[in-house]
């Protein structure tokens, strides 16, 4: 029997392009309130195909001739979060939280924003 490595390639294509879509591991956009939350996925594959044949004659084991074929995958999906629109402002919300050094660097945009708005209110009540 012949492997036909096009054809079984097509197959998990028309396959993944059916089956691997955000709507089908977390769901639809919904509203929540003024929110539209769309379901963010993070998606990996990963595939593998050997095959061979050979012809031999080995001493003792006899002549022979053979072929073989074989081939692997895997698939991965993974929900990480939701982009969610309000008005004109988008956001995006994570499902995960971050450790280490990965959580203080989230942080830094938040930390900024605050200093600058106490800048501000203590410049404004040296002027006043």
């Amino acid at each position: 029997m012949a492997f036909n490595l096009e054809e079984t390639v097509k197959q998990l294509t028309d396959f993944l392009k059916t089956e691997a879509k955000t709507e089908t591991v977390v769901g639809q956009a919904f509203q929540l309130g003024e929110f539209t939350c769309v379901p963010v996925i993070k998606f990996g594959v990963g595939l593998g195909y050997g095959s061979g044949e050979g012809h031999g004659d080995a001493p003792g084991k006899g002549k022979g001739e053979g072929i073989g074929g074989g081939a692997g995958g895997g698939i991965g999906v993974e929900p990480i979060g939701f982009l969610t629109t309000r008005g004109d402002q988008i956001t995006f919300i994570q499902t995960r939280t971050s450790k280490g050094l990965n959580a203080a660097f989230e942080k830094v945009p938040d930390l900024l924003e605050k200093m600058i708005e106490k800048k501000k209110t203590q410049k404004a009540e040296a002027t006043a």
